[in-house]
């Protein structure tokens, strides 16, 4: 396979288009008509009680996505993933924007694959289809058999991609530049870098080539992973334009029925799906930007905890930098420990905030908006919520979305309305948190060691008690988990304890016994007290004792 593909340039393509006007004016005046209509249709239908006219008006706004291509039909997918943001009447109708979209003319699917991989299709495959099996934004799907005797998915891309997305992520660019003071949300000023973002990834997943070493990077994380499953990829069969992979037999995450008329237990993949994003996010800085229920599937297999997944679709990838990724670890550390000004620092060093920015300000209106993430108001904490009240929160301060966590938080975002599918009771925090203190308490790694003594240890070295117990019980507050969490907690503890990085937390420990020169065992005491509290010979009893009957 070729490693060159076509990169998105934002001066680049600007020039390019307005150097056509020809081409510019009339979409630019037929999207801005067509969105004038569509929201005029909704102001006045919107509200209806009447099912014939939800069910009219759905169909219309699939019909003005799908007509309007590939770069609206994205905003769309991510719109189906929200039950929480749109009418279940127009999310059913949403939900084929993810690969049940018009496919395109067969014979041009089998000329590009012939023009692709070298020869005809059914030269290369056996009883090669007359119709795709799956049409979604950017492609066409089919369901092969290979020479070999096993099943495979082609996934042919749609004719003329290059010039429609690069036409028109520059006019949704210039509409937004032009309307974006209008937003209901207020993004700060990074909204053009924002869409460029979009624009750069558009690019990349156009480009199978790049997909194809994604799915093989992506694969390769979870390689000793026994609950996520990555497609084979066939590189003898896949080009710029066609990509091959094993088939996945498996139920789309698109509802709780389906997976439970099929004896699967909806939980366990939301466990396993928000776990598994949660390591792209914070130990891999590599993630999957585009997890909507058409790009994962639940297997057969698993666990009660935690089910078998699949995920498929690897042309919207994007990275965290080990600097964001510490510092996310940070904050939601510093929310755990409501320390609100350490939380606005985080959001300074990201680049939410400027650095001009007086963040004493920010730490009574951060308290408002994130004070129910930890707590007694977790259960009723999500991202819809915070969001809500962000938007308030932002317009009366600094804040601004730097756009290279445009693509996280579309994942992050999609993810937890894919899982609210499933669930509508779910909350994300409920996973994060435990998963995070877990982590903080479990890896060994230089740079995770640095947050916890952090955390564990005050400026002048000595122990802070509350903060390790606030981690503590964080963990274990899903009595679920406890017996899985607690030995490799115990043992994570220990190995630190004894290790040569150990020596720092060997220090403060001796430090926190010593205060004016005198001996104080107060500390000591407390710590001494939690500890046998939390790591009884009873309860690593029992926890051994449980993984042994029913191992993870």
């Amino acid at each position: 396979m070729s490693n060159s593909y076509s990169k998105y340039s934002p001066k680049g393509d600007m020039i390019w288009l307005i150097l056509r006007p020809w081409i510019l004016f009339p979409r630019i005046f037929y999207i801005f008509l067509t969105l004038i209509f569509l929201l005029i249709r909704i102001l006045f239908q919107g509200n209806s009680n009447n099912k014939n006219v939800q069910k009219n008006l759905s169909k219309y706004l699939f019909d003005v996505i799908t007509n309007l291509g590939p770069c609206f039909i994205k905003l769309g997918q991510a719109l189906s993933t929200r039950p929480d943001l749109v009418r279940q009447d127009w999310l059913t109708e949403l939900t084929n924007l993810q690969d049940n979209l018009p496919p395109f003319d067969h014979k041009i699917a089998l000329k590009i694959i012939e023009d692709e991989l070298g020869a005809p299709a059914d030269e290369l495959f056996d009883n090669f289809p007359d119709e795709p099996i799956a049409s979604a934004s950017l492609g066409i799907v089919y369901k092969v058999k290979t020479k070999n005797n096993s099943f495979c998915a082609v996934k042919v891309q749609r004719p003329n991609l290059y010039f429609l997305i690069r036409r028109d992520v520059v006019i949704i660019k210039i509409l937004a530049n032009t309307f974006g003071s209008f937003l209901p949300l207020n993004i700060g000023v990074g909204i053009g870098e924002i869409i460029d973002e979009f624009g750069k990834a558009l690019f990349e997943e156009i480009d199978y080539t790049k997909e194809g070493e994604n799915a093989l990077k992506f694969s390769d994380y979870f390689k000793d992973n026994p609950n996520v499953f990555i497609p084979r990829l066939e590189k003898d069969l896949s080009s710029k334009r066609v990509i091959t992979t094993s088939w996945i037999d498996g139920f789309k995450l698109r509802d709780k029925e389906t997976l439970e008329q099929n004896n699967l237990i909806p939980a366990s993949f939301i466990r396993t799906c928000v776990i598994s994003g949660l390591q792209q996010l914070f130990e891999y800085g590599y993630f999957h930007a585009d997890p909507h229920p058409g790009n994962i599937f639940a297997l057969k297999g698993g666990s009660a905890d935690y089910g078998h997944l699949a995920y498929v679709d690897f042309g919207m990838m994007d990275t965290i930098t080990n600097s964001d990724r510490l510092t996310l670890i940070k904050a939601i550390i510093h929310l755990i420990n409501k320390e609100y000004l350490l939380v606005a620092k985080d959001f300074q060093k990201l680049g939410f905030l400027t650095k001009e920015q007086d963040l004493n300000q920010l730490v009574e209106p951060l308290k408002q908006v994130l004070g129910g993430a930890f707590g007694a108001e977790v259960g009723n904490f999500n991202l819809k919520n915070v969001t809500d009240k962000f938007s308030k929160l932002m317009y009366s301060y600094p804040f601004r979305v730097p756009s290279r966590f445009a693509l996280i938080i579309r994942a992050v975002v999609s993810q937890e309305g894919l899982a609210l599918r499933l669930d509508p009771e779910f909350k994300i925090l409920k996973i994060a948190y435990p998963y995070i203190a877990k982590k903080l308490l479990t890896d060994n790694s230089d740079e995770i060691v640095d947050i916890l003594l952090e955390v564990v240890f005050d400026n002048e070295g000595r122990i802070q008690i509350d903060k390790l117990e606030s981690l503590l019980n964080t963990l274990f507050a899903d009595t679920e988990n406890i017996n899985s969490d607690l030995i490799p907690v115990a043992n994570a503890g220990l190995k630190l304890f004894v290790s040569e990085k150990g020596s720092e937390v060997r220090k403060n420990l001796l430090l926190s016994l010593i205060k004016d020169d005198k001996l104080e065992l107060k500390d000591a005491e407390k710590l001494l007290s939690l500890l046998r509290g939390m790591f009884s010979p009873l309860k690593l009893a029992k926890s051994a004792f449980q993984n042994i009957i029913s191992p993870a």
